[in-house]
């Protein structure tokens, strides 16, 4: 490994990990040469606010499978946030990790995401607050007025956010998008002849039971894991979630973080009168607040984090597994980087900087049965 010189960067969720997961990952690794490729991945709970359907050591493995050398998790003050503090968290640590580039897959990526960057707003929270529209809508509205740019599609989001993101870095990475396969990030729909489909796709397959549509999308271990391990959906939290809304104070609810715009409110009387998560998202939902960002205060709401601005800077990165290239390469890593590396988690961490992430793991535990943090090392391939 003395000579390795390219070092892949990729952000993922890998929720569930599938066909165009791999075609990502060959093709990122064939255009940039990689010696290395490093994943920083999504814990048990994802982007849009959604419990992820496999734990995030099941979806380490199969990443490693899969192609990855080295998984470290993406922490949970970044992980469930929008697209540009998911972007900034995630650009951070492949930064930290020495990743002498970046890929990601986009519906667009021969998008001028330099131009799009140079002309996004100064303020853009305070710019949009006093509109009737959600924020990504007129983010977009904005850039597609400056540049003639449209960036509706979900992965060019996230592509311009970490561009966005490395822009800032004092020694930016060099970026690949990477054309997306398949059905778009949030079409369900699949034809019965495809073998890439998005990951929505493939959890509404999931959901209809429908494994023959599963078997095309997914490698064979995915199946395997999909079929034996535990999945977990916002069905199984509802209960907890529910609980949490309607035993809190409105004043106490007011308080979680990203709480805005009185929605509490509402929160709380759709969990009066529903009797399910999808029945209280639909009651929920206003024309401000996109499901996304509901998602999100859902799990701020079960996990009662409050206003108390989260770190801006990544502070650890967790190891969650590695290959024999990716155990060499972060034992040179453990060398350059200030930045502490942990493979197993101590009482001291867990009631200092990894709170979050332990609590969110705890939550999960007690409903699959299933060890997160404690007792577990490393997963190793």
């Amino acid at each position: 490994m003395a000579s390795i010189t390219n070092i892949l960067g990729i952000v993922a969720e890998y929720n569930p990990f599938h066909n165009g997961h791999i075609y990502q990952l060959q093709q990122a690794k064939q255009q940039t040469q990689a010696d290395v490729t490093v994943v920083v991945m999504s814990g048990n709970w994802v982007q849009r606010g959604e419990p992820a359907l496999l734990d995030k050591w099941q979806r380490t493995k199969l990443a490693l499978f899969g192609g990855a050398d080295l998984v470290v998790e993406l922490p949970f003050q970044f992980a469930v946030q929008p697209a540009h503090l998911f972007a900034q968290g995630a650009v951070q640590l492949l930064s930290e990790l020495g990743c002498t580039s970046l890929a990601f897959g986009a519906e667009h990526p021969d998008l001028d995401f330099n131009t799009l960057v140079a002309n996004q707003p100064t303020n853009a929270s305070s710019h949009f607050k006093q509109f009737d529209e959600t924020y990504p809508t007129l983010f977009n509205d904005y850039l597609q007025a400056q540049t003639g740019m449209d960036l509706r599609a979900s992965n060019d989001i996230l592509g311009f956010s970490y561009v966005a993101a490395n822009h800032r870095l004092e020694h930016p990475m060099k970026i690949l998008p990477i054309q997306r396969r398949g059905s778009s990030h949030r079409d369900t729909h699949v034809g019965t002849e495809a073998t890439v489909a998005s990951g929505a796709a493939i959890r509404k397959a999931l959901q209809d039971d429908n494994w023959a549509i599963i078997d095309q999308l997914v490698p064979q271990a995915t199946v395997t894991a999909l079929r034996e391990e535990t999945r977990l959906t916002w069905a199984d939290y509802w209960p907890f979630l529910r609980y949490q809304l309607l035993s809190t104070s409105i004043e106490n609810l007011h308080e979680i973080y990203q709480m805005s715009e009185g929605i509490e409110y509402r929160l709380k009387q759709a969990a009066l009168t529903s009797s399910n998560f999808t029945e209280f998202l639909r009651s929920a939902k206003t024309k401000r607040f996109t499901y996304a960002r509901l998602q999100r205060l859902c799990v701020y709401v079960l996990m009662q984090i409050d206003r108390v601005a989260l770190p801006t800077t990544v502070r650890y990165a967790r190891v969650l597994g590695f290959n024999h290239s990716g155990q060499e390469y972060l034992n040179r890593v453990k060398k350059a980087t200030e930045l502490p590396l942990i493979a197993r988690v101590t009482d001291e961490w867990i009631n200092g900087p990894y709170r979050l992430d332990y609590q969110a793991g705890l939550m999960r535990q007690l409903l699959s049965g299933a060890d997160q943090d404690r007792l577990l090392h490393p997963v190793i391939v």
